[in-house]
């Protein structure tokens, strides 16, 4: 049996995966929804990217989970793979999920698209944290409107855990991964990404819907969750 362990981007925390969890465990899996330290229902809990990442670490240790596929969509991907090489022969697979990838030395606010300066002043005006998207950021991402409805409004995200630097011991590429890209945001992945997927190890699957996939196409998404720890 497969121990899947969830983790959401910025602003989300285990909600995010409600429909999503029923179908792991309909196949026969464990599945485990994680909420980070300053989000969701651990809102006003201080956070840096190693909380996240010791967030993740503990879980795994908690429930003493072994065979386990650790899931990061988005920001998450970057303390997902930190975690990854830190709970040792526990891993199995990681799956990261339209996600960010860790860097050592490097964080999610340097690796910025639009630069570093811009999500720091972001982050600055807003007392230190990440504003939630807005219902029309969420265009174009294969959404409905009831979906865009209940993610509006998410956790303003810590944006220590933005600032932090990522550490790794060993190259990432040499983790079993597989990297899902949501092709309505983007069809080509990141130049970091499409490095690693240079590795033997890793494998690119590609969605036809946007960066939230958990909502827009659960039922999919559970497949590729299912399929990958198969690997």
């Amino acid at each position: 049996m497969t121990e899947f362990v969830l983790v959401a981007g910025a602003w989300l925390g285990s909600w995010a995966w409600d429909e999503v969890v029923p179908q792991l465990r309909a196949a026969g899996h464990g599945a485990h929804a994680l909420t980070l330290s300053g989000l969701a229902d651990k809102q006003g809990v201080p956070a840096g990217q190693q909380t996240h990442v010791q967030d993740i670490v503990d879980e795994v240790e908690r429930l003493d989970l072994r065979d386990v596929v650790l899931v990061g969509h988005s920001y998450s991907g970057i303390p997902v793979g930190q975690a990854a090489e830190r709970i040792g022969d526990r891993l199995a697979r990681v799956v990261f999920v339209d996600s960010n990838v860790p860097t050592d030395g490097e964080s999610f606010v340097s690796g910025w698209w639009e630069g570093p300066a811009k999500l720091e002043a972001s982050i600055a005006g807003n007392g230190g944290f990440w504003a939630p998207l807005t219902a029309a950021d969420y265009d174009g991402q294969g959404l409905t409107d009831e979906q865009i409805a209940r993610i509006v409004g998410s956790t303003p995200h810590p944006g220590a855990s933005l600032a932090e630097p990522a550490v790794l011991t060993r190259p990432l590429g040499e983790l079993p991964a597989t990297y899902i890209k949501c092709l309505l945001d983007g069809v080509e992945p990141s130049d970091d990404v499409a490095e690693l997927l240079t590795s033997k190890h890793w494998r690119l699957v590609e969605m036809d819907t946007g960066h939230w996939p958990m909502f827009s196409q659960p039922t999919e998404l559970a497949r590729i969750f299912l399929e990958a720890a198969g690997e």
